[in-house]
């Protein structure tokens, strides 16, 4: 039976997926990419804001009506199943199974009933990478003890459960055995990481011994303010594989903001913190998220905001319109913002980046950095690759290179950077081999 797949949202999303993925490698099954030609499907979805909801009926409605033709067995699984699992008996009867979150470790056995076939793997056990055999996800933990006012994600996750080290350790292993050369730690909050367990911050225990792996990069994404202590930074810059990307949601640049938000810290500790972070790493890459909309803002918050932004100047920036999600704090708090000045402002903000990152790679124009080369463009004769100042989730940017070289997909090259368009950068390969990382 030829068997295709959909992972929705986040990259601790596509852990769950690629986890799903491994039940169906079985003789009896046949991967498939193109989905009009598989007899079962599955959709992993996201429902963590509305466009993401939105994204997972879409989704559904669209393979569904491949029923059609070839298709047999629709099966979805994920957050929007786990939030709205009533409702989506409900509405979506074309589909045959639907899966929460809280029902993944009986996968097999509900999946042996619908294809009256046995399911011999255990789901977490056999983990299968869908993108490329280079760079994977390490989600350390699951779910979120921080309850900021607008998140939906501990309603859907539940509270914080760390892996432990040595689970961490041997997934990672595996992954490495995988022929794994970029390792990304994720999860709800990676600094809150092991408080649950040890009754401590324990990252920098862990990304100690990670570090003794093979790896050539290790990131570590969705680090919170305020939990980034000196003692972590002190062990990242003694690492040899860690580098020195810190992605850190600040969410917003006005304390008041913060504090509806249910934020812990305040502008000044987002500062020293950042400070702090430079001080060790000179080369340091900073990304963050920020929230536009959120109830009470004004444009003088908003103001805060842009200043904090032009001041702290972040190598990259994702942001998102304020999404008003049921069961959470900020969904009936008054003042909402209409959504015309929403989008208004969250133009002004990311014009802002636009322009603080056009003078950054200005400056990085005739530097020479490490790249990971990631796939190659025939129509424009050039590659694709990554530096370590760019995760491999598509919101920092790339560097495109033309060469008359042949190019390993995965493997790594150093680039000089000659100039840049809007957010990526433009490269050839170097002759020497002293780089950035």
């Amino acid at each position: 039976m030829k068997v295709g797949f959909i992972s929705l949202g986040c990259a601790k999303n596509l852990v769950d997926s690629e986890n799903i993925i491994a039940l169906f490698d079985d003789p009896f099954f046949e991967y498939e990419y193109d989905l009009k030609q598989c007899e079962a499907i599955v959709i992993n979805t996201c429902g963590f804001i509305l466009s993401a909801k939105e994204e997972a009926i879409d989704t559904i409605l669209e393979i569904a009506s491949y029923k059609q033709d070839r298709l047999q067995k629709l099966i979805v699984t994920g957050c929007f199943v786990q939030r709205y699992y009533e409702e989506c008996l409900e509405e979506f009867p074309e589909v045959d199974l639907f899966v929460p979150i809280r029902d993944y470790e009986r996968l097999p056995q509900l999946l042996s009933k619908l294809f009256n076939h046995r399911f011999i793997h255990a789901y977490g056990k056999n983990r299968k990478l869908v993108n490329n055999s280079y760079t994977a996800y390490l989600r350390i933990s699951d779910g979120c003890d921080n309850r900021c006012a607008y998140c939906a994600i501990p309603l859907i996750r539940g509270n914080c459960r760390s892996f432990s080290i040595e689970d961490n350790v041997k997934e990672a292993k595996h992954l490495l055995e995988m022929g794994v050369k970029e390792l990304n730690v994720v999860a709800q909050d990676t600094t809150y990481y092991g408080h649950d367990l040890y009754g401590r911050f324990a990252l920098k225990d862990l990304i100690r011994e990670l570090d003794q792996l093979d790896f050539r990069w290790i990131r570590i994404l969705y680090m919170y303010p305020d939990e980034i202590e000196e003692d972590l930074l002190i062990q990242m810059s003694s690492c040899r594989r860690v580098l020195p990307y810190f992605d850190i949601p600040i969410q917003y640049g006005n304390d008041e903001i913060l504090k509806l938000m249910n934020r812990r810290g305040s502008v000044q500790l987002i500062k020293e913190k950042i400070a702090l972070i430079r001080k060790y790493f000179p080369d340091a890459v900073i990304r963050t998220t920020l929230i536009v909309g959120f109830p009470h803002e004004t444009q003088e918050t908003f103001h805060d905001t842009l200043e904090l932004v032009r001041q702290i100047r972040f190598d990259s920036l994702g942001a998102f319109t304020f999404s008003p999600e049921e069961d959470t704090k900020a969904y009936e708090m008054d003042e909402q913002v209409d959504d015309e000045v929403k989008n208004q402002r969250y133009e002004e903000l990311m014009l802002a980046q636009h322009r603080i990152i056009e003078e950054k790679n200005k400056e990085k124009i005739g530097k020479t950095y490490t790249a990971l080369i990631e796939r190659y463009e025939s129509l424009f004769d050039r590659y694709i690759g990554r530096t370590y100042m760019s995760a491999p989730d598509g919101i920092d940017g790339v560097v495109f290179i033309k060469t008359d070289q042949e190019l390993e997909i995965g493997s790594f090259y150093p680039v000089t950077i000659t100039g840049y368009k809007d957010y990526d950068l433009i490269g050839s390969i170097a002759d020497n081999e002293k780089t950035v990382w």
